[in-house]
């Protein structure tokens, strides 16, 4: 497969994926409250979609193209927790609990601080 169709595969997913969490997002706002129920849903359903569509691949019913167009392109759209779950849970299987832990613990530290300075320099400019 020509690197330029991977690219394009990824594209398509992710613009498919980018649409369906607008739309969950629309579904649920009338009733979502206090607590962000939209984005819980959408990264629930990405990490099953993800792991369902990671497990056909593993299983040989999911080719290389449609992997890419599904679970980098569609999930990494949808949400890109789905991604970070699959990482950890890799890390995790492979016995490096720690290590998964850190992983975990760490990105959701830096996230914060990240999110926290950006908020901080479009404050202050």
């Amino acid at each position: 497969m020509p690197q330029w169709f991977a690219f394009f595969l990824v594209f398509v997913g992710g613009g498919m994926g980018s649409m369906a969490r607008y739309a969950v997002g629309l579904l649920i706002w009338p009733v979502q409250g206090r607590f962000p129920w939209a984005t819980f849903a959408a990264n629930g359903l990405a990490c099953l979609l993800l792991g369902y569509w990671m497990g056909l691949h593993t299983g040989g019913s999911l080719n290389e193209q449609r992997r890419l167009l599904l679970t980098t392109g569609f999930c990494g759209g949808f949400s890109t927790f789905s991604t970070f779950t699959a990482e950890s849970f890799k890390i995790w299987q492979e016995g490096r609990q720690l290590e998964a832990f850190a992983y975990v613990a760490g990105s959701l530290l830096v996230c914060l601080v990240c999110l926290f300075l950006g908020l901080k320099v479009s404050s202050e400019w």
